[in-house]
């Protein structure tokens, strides 16, 4: 795993340090389920919620689950690992799976309860997350609150099109990194994707980097922002956000 500090990452949190069940954290997950061409459902993908749950609800921090159409979570098909053991826990406790079926709109969210917004992946949020204008305003007013904006894989789309009160870009010459253009096309579904992250995020001024071997552990951290290159990075994108928050 390789980790790029570029400015200066610690935080001020004078009253968030010492009390890690006040701090909340949003976890977004996509709404879309259908491909362009394939038959196959897409959706969320699993791991990229459960290993970034499972590290924060082990230090019992207090979550909830959005969506852009709120209710039910569509969840990948190929992702249902169930040898990983992670997913094998989440999917048998039913207070997890009350959230996957239920969760907030982004009108019903109140944004100053949450110190930390994280947007996982999948296909199907690179169709419903960039262009979400709700979920921007709510990502950029956790951020300008000195909060944490996180994101994996194909869940780095939502950061795209995310302007800051001044009217930048968040992510303008900020390190980031995201699901690469060589995994989308050796998952064999770059035909089914919108557009590639990868250029997408280069277009917007984000200085892109990547691991050198494809679904290998990668996240980047730039400031209050970090991102992961996978899924196989989520768990780490969550133990960083932690670490910011209060370990610093």
């Amino acid at each position: 795993m390789l980790l790029h500090h570029n400015k200066e990452s610690s935080l001020v949190r004078p009253f968030y340090h010492s009390i890690i069940e006040q701090m909340k954290v949003l976890i977004v997950c996509t709404s879309h389920d259908t491909y362009p061409t394939k038959s196959g459902k897409t959706g969320l993908w699993l791991s990229e919620l459960t290993h970034f749950y499972d590290v924060m609800a082990r230090r019992k921090v207090l979550m909830d689950i959005v969506s852009p159409k709120g209710g039910k979570i569509p969840v990948d098909e190929r992702s249902y690992d169930l040898k990983d053991e992670v997913n094998q826990k989440y999917l048998a406790d039913p207070a997890f799976l009350t959230k996957l079926e239920n969760t907030l709109k982004p009108a019903d969210v109140i944004t100053r309860d949450y110190r930390v917004i994280y947007f996982a992946g999948g296909n199907g949020s690179m169709c419903d997350y960039p262009d979400n204008f709700d979920l921007q305003e709510i990502t950029k007013i956790i951020y300008e609150n000195n909060g944490l904006v996180t994101a994996v894989g194909h869940g780095v789309s939502a950061l795209l099109n995310v302007r800051l009160s001044d009217g930048t870009y968040l992510i303008m010459d900020k390190y980031v990194t995201g699901f690469s253009h060589v995994e989308e096309t050796l998952t064999s579904f770059v035909s089914e994707v919108p557009f590639h992250l990868e250029d997408r995020l280069k277009e917007r001024g984000a200085h892109f980097t990547k691991s050198m071997i494809p679904f290998v552990e990668f996240i980047e951290l730039d400031e209050r922002l970090i991102t992961g290159q996978n899924s196989n990075s989520a768990k780490k994108v969550a133990s960083k956000a932690l670490e910011e928050l209060f370990e610093k």
